[in-house]
């Protein structure tokens, strides 16, 4: 369908969607663990639970592939997104144990699946010249997004003394209003390729789903331990915490697009080594970092480099059929959510012995990540995925 007004356009509705998310998401990841503490009387337990429970839906997102032979994909997001604001906006109201665990699992259901979607989307309706500078806009959108939500979020807690329940229910509502103006306010946009509704795993994309993995091993060290380090070791605060998220979105809103230029000028492979060389040196100072504001420098660093995950979004977009984008998206969400569910408890026992050895852990996985990388070609190509260890194109029947 045409648009029958210049904003009414792919771009556009990717924006909004880099919008809504972050407001239900962030609002629920930053009032949950007070939450959880003063109404739940929720322990390590429960919360370790809680957290396994919440990444499940991410190591399912292959069953989005499924839910497509029923719903078109720009549909399924929309409903994804609804299904996350009314996940968030039902937590103030089941301050049980098991309540929060089925808030937790609906919310999260709708998170993964957009997640998993929105990127499909962007492939398809973004060109290989365009894809890394939207994608970085797409980031700085989430980014000052969250900045607002942050600031909000503090207003309404610290002066205006607005209960849980309501900071809840306000950030999943409009989270839920922006998908029901997604679904009234915009055509359907077809794709220029007809995605299959089925499994696909191909030889050929063996690289991708390596970097893939080691991508998702990184992440959880930095999302679970590094955060952790700061007030175990170095006894920073909720509200200086905090600060570091805000410096590390700042980044974001002020650079993501920059980042995405960047990638476009200089090729996946250049921009995936300086990401994991930088790594290596972010993880090897974790291990042996003293000094509370060096652990603080280095935080903001670790976050910057992550950006710089746009190029291995282009790099599949590449390699690619095109009618491969949706159903590997829901591949590659799963094959990233396998060291989410492993990592945090497998090296939970390994921190009680030494938190240095975690992230000299993540210096390995970093390692690998720059070995792979030296494979990426200069020109990604479908037939030139990699520059060692070339998987022929199955042949087509005539």
């Amino acid at each position: 369908m045409v648009s029958k007004h210049r904003w009414q356009s792919p771009t556009m509705l990717l924006v909004l969607m880099s919008i809504a998310m972050p407001v239900a998401f962030n609002a629920w990841t930053a009032l949950l663990n007070n939450f959880v503490f003063e109404r739940a009387a929720f322990t390590g337990v429960e919360i370790g639970i809680l957290q396994s429970l919440r990444e499940v839906p991410g190591f399912l997102a292959f069953t989005t592939v499924f839910v497509l032979l029923i719903l078109k994909e720009q549909t399924f997001a929309v409903v994804a997104l609804a299904l996350l604001g009314l996940g968030v906006a039902a937590t103030g109201f089941f301050p049980t144990t098991y309540g929060l665990y089925f808030t937790t699992v609906v919310m999260s259901l709708g998170f993964h699946y957009f997640e998993a979607v929105k990127q499909s989307l962007a492939l398809q309706w973004l060109s290989t010249d365009e894809a890394p500078q939207v994608l970085g806009r797409l980031i700085s959108v989430a980014a000052i997004t969250s900045l607002v939500v942050y600031g909000v979020l503090w207003v309404l807690l610290e002066i205006v003394k607005l209960d849980y329940v309501w900071n809840f229910l306000i950030a999943g509502v409009i989270c839920a209003a922006l998908a029901v103006v997604m679904w009234i306010g915009f055509p359907h946009y077809k794709s220029a390729t007809e995605q299959h509704t089925k499994l696909i795993l191909r030889k050929r994309y063996w690289l991708y789903y390596g970097l893939t993995f080691l991508s998702g091993a990184r992440r959880q060290i930095f999302m679970v331990f590094a955060a952790f380090l700061m007030v175990e070791k170095f006894g920073y605060s909720a509200s200086q915490v905090t600060l570091l998220f805000l410096i590390n979105y700042t980044f974001n809103w002020l650079f993501a697009e920059k980042i995405g230029v960047l990638i476009r000028r200089i090729g996946e492979r250049n921009s995936l080594s300086i990401e994991y060389i930088g790594l290596i040196v972010v993880f090897t100072s974790y291990a042996f970092v003293e000094n509370a504001y060096v652990a603080a420098i280095l935080y903001v660093v670790d976050h910057m480099f992550f950006a710089l995950y746009i190029a291995m979004s282009t790099y599949f977009q590449k390699i690619a059929d095109p009618a491969d984008f949706a159903s590997s998206a829901g591949v590659s969400f799963t094959i990233n959510h396998i060291a989410a569910v492993i990592i945090p408890a497998a090296l939970g026992l390994v921190w009680i012995h030494s938190n240095a050895a975690v992230f000299l852990i993540g210096t390995a996985f970093a390692v690998c990540s720059l070995a792979l990388a030296q494979n990426v070609p200069d020109r990604p190509a479908p037939g030139n995925e990699v520059r060692v260890g070339r998987v022929a194109l199955a042949k087509k029947p005539a």
